[in-house]
């Protein structure tokens, strides 16, 4: 027997909050809140003691499921590997359910964010592609086909 009551949000850890916010409000995300976090609380929960952290919480549409940007402002953050492919361990990418797959490349590619690798077609039933986006997130973005 579960405990588990739903999907709360994923969290994503950035050096450069205001860019990866701007990538996401572009892809339709909405902003839900911006705030600072310090204290007891995030000490506890990160086992980061004196840690400040500013976060801002992303809703797609439709979603019950939010979207967490974090940058920490203390202790500093540590780089991870922004060319990392699928085969690496670890939190891999983020997908979301788009209208126009063609389009949403399209207008992402104007901003100098590109393919992982290429289109995909899975059993007629759905098209998804891989972008890299800022910090070296990877952003599975997926259509309906018919």
């Amino acid at each position: 027997m579960t405990h588990l009551l739903k999907f709360d949000h994923v969290g994503i850890t950035v050096a450069d909050i205001d860019l990866a916010t701007e990538f996401f409000v572009d892809l339709g995300l909405e902003i839900e809140g911006r705030t600072f976090v310090e204290g007891e609380f995030i000490d506890t929960v990160c086992g980061l003691p004196g840690s400040r952290c500013e976060v801002v919480m992303l809703r797609p549409p439709g979603g019950d499921t939010t979207l967490e940007l974090a940058r920490f402002v203390r202790p500093d953050h540590v780089p991870g590997t922004p060319e990392a492919m699928a085969n690496v361990l670890g939190l891999r990418n983020v997908c979301f359910q788009v209208d126009d797959l063609d389009a949403v490349l399209a207008a992402l590619a104007e901003k100098g964010y590109g393919l992982v690798g290429g289109v995909g077609v899975y059993e007629d039933v759905v098209r998804m592609a891989y972008v890299r986006g800022p910090e070296g997130i990877v952003v599975s973005l997926s259509d309906q086909i018919g």
